[in-house]
């Protein structure tokens, strides 16, 4: 990992980090299904898919040759219900405040495409907090290749040493350990805690709510 600093950048996973949108994931994955002839799956089952990307989750649900078409209808339906079936997790805007006052820069990198976690930042009332927002596409790699987290790190001028990422689960830690940062897993998401203590991370936090505590604690133990 980078020699640690003083933190610069946060770089928050979106899904079971910030919000909870697992519901208009699994509308939009049930009209795609749907469509092509195929039953939908529980809530839950998506819950535990979620985190790989749009392409890995629907080909893992209607297979290789349907995956295209999978992607397109999901796509179709997907920006009708994502904003009134997402929701942000408890204490998130206060946070996201309380880091901008200590004056550390925030990014977002999701495996969710950027239009549509800005769609929902936007509308949810916490996009301005974000300095750059992330996502796969088609000369950027999802998650856990660190070329999102990456190019945050770029735009914001910060070191691996004085980023940290934000995540629900395994991928998130792999992600932060490609670049080289530290890492921070909240069990709000697809995770149980129980599972997460056996991923590699700098803090597993029950609370998001929690993390300017470890900030803070972080900074008392840098060297300056």
């Amino acid at each position: 990992m980078g020699s640690p600093g003083p933190l610069k950048l946060v770089v928050f996973d979106l899904d079971g980090t910030l919000i909870d949108g697992y519901a208009a994931i699994a509308d939009a994955l049930s009209h795609a299904l749907g469509r092509l002839g195929l039953p939908a799956r529980p809530l839950a089952e998506v819950r535990a898919m979620v985190g790989h990307g749009l392409e890995l989750l629907v080909e893992g649900c209607v297979g290789p040759s349907l995956a295209t078409e999978g992607v397109r209808l999901f796509r179709e339906r997907y920006p009708e219900v994502a904003v009134e079936k997402s929701e942000l997790l408890e204490g998130v805007p206060e946070v996201l405040a309380e880091l901008e006052r200590r004056g550390l820069e925030m990014a977002l990198a999701s495996n969710k495409p950027a239009p549509f976690s800005r769609l929902i930042l936007e509308a949810k009332g916490i996009a301005r907090f974000f300095s750059s927002i992330e996502g796969p596409g088609p000369e950027t790699p999802a998650k856990p290749d660190p070329a999102m987290l990456r190019s945050a790190m770029r735009r914001a001028g910060a070191g691996a040493g004085t980023t940290v990422a934000v995540g629900d689960m395994e991928v998130d830690s792999e992600f932060a350990r490609a670049a080289g940062c530290a890492v921070v897993l909240v069990p709000k998401g697809s995770r149980t805690r129980k599972e997460l203590e056996r991923v590699d991370a700098d803090a597993l936090l029950d609370d998001l709510r929690h993390l300017p505590d470890w900030i803070d604690a972080r900074a008392r133990h840098s060297p300056r």
